[in-house]
């Protein structure tokens, strides 16, 4: 017998037919939920473009619930999305943070048939032999969750419910399945990205952006913010966020 887990307040995923041409699929990151990036969604809902919001398997519940999750897992869950939305519209955007703009990078990979890709501090490198080494030590010790970062925002006045813990198995596959098969791809990809990085980012190091940047194949207008540490969509420089990801939407979509 399966138990349901329950889904935390907020954090459910959304879907809206506006009935247009233009359809944007919004993605959250790991260890995070729908409500990190709500805002980005509903601005594109005012805007008058379809909206898909998914919620990744094993997110928004308890992060016990997101043990048994991988990549595989996720992606799929964005191909779903993607899927409903292309059904409905003629152009499809996608936009994603941290995790979700890695998902969002490798579906562009896979399936180039987007107008156009918004990164919020993207993690698109591994990290370095140690640091993959101790992971890799901790899995096989039998550790399962190892205290997070919780919500690096700076506004105090923002919330944001991510997990506190760090899921090892869900991270090692993030990074094995998800990161090392499209870090040296980038170039591949054609359509206009718009990359927003804070400065200070104590989750992905924003060299991750650099490094997409740099190798992307395609047209890169890159931001930097300046007052907002990684959950960037909540954070003080949301607006920045939220208003340009909006006109870079109607810009890639407008012929």
């Amino acid at each position: 017998m399966t138990i349901e887990i329950p889904v935390l307040d907020g954090c459910e995923s959304l879907s809206h037919a506006a009935g247009g041409a233009t359809g944007v699929v919004v993605v959250h990151g790991f260890t995070g939920n729908p409500s990190s990036v709500r805002g980005v969604a509903d601005a594109m809902i005012a805007a008058g473009f379809d909206v898909e919001l998914p919620r990744l398997p094993g997110h928004g519940t308890t992060v016990d619930d997101m043990l048994g999750t991988r990549w595989a897992d996720w992606s799929a869950e964005l191909d779903r999305a993607r899927c409903r939305v292309a059904e409905r519209v003629d152009h499809v955007v996608l936009v994603g943070q941290s995790m979700g703009a890695t998902l969002a990078l490798a579906s562009a990979i896979e399936q180039p048939d987007v107008r156009g890709l918004v990164c919020i501090n993207p993690a698109t490198r591994l990290r370095d032999a140690d640091v993959m080494a101790m992971l890799d030590e901790f899995i096989e010790d039998g550790l399962t969750i190892v205290p997070g970062e919780g919500s690096d925002i700076a506004d105090p006045e923002a919330f944001d419910n991510s997990y506190d813990g760090t899921p090892l198995a869900p991270l090692h596959s993030l990074l094995h399945d998800g990161i090392a098969p499209i870090t040296g791809r980038f170039g591949e990809l054609t359509v206009p990205l718009r990359l927003f990085t804070s400065r200070q980012d104590h989750v992905v190091d924003p060299a991750d952006s650099e490094h997409l940047a740099a190798a992307y194949g395609g047209p890169v207008e890159h931001t930097w913010l300046e007052r907002s540490f990684h959950v960037a969509a909540l954070d003080y420089d949301r607006a920045t966020v939220i208003e340009d990801s909006v006109e870079f939407v109607r810009q890639v979509t407008a012929t």
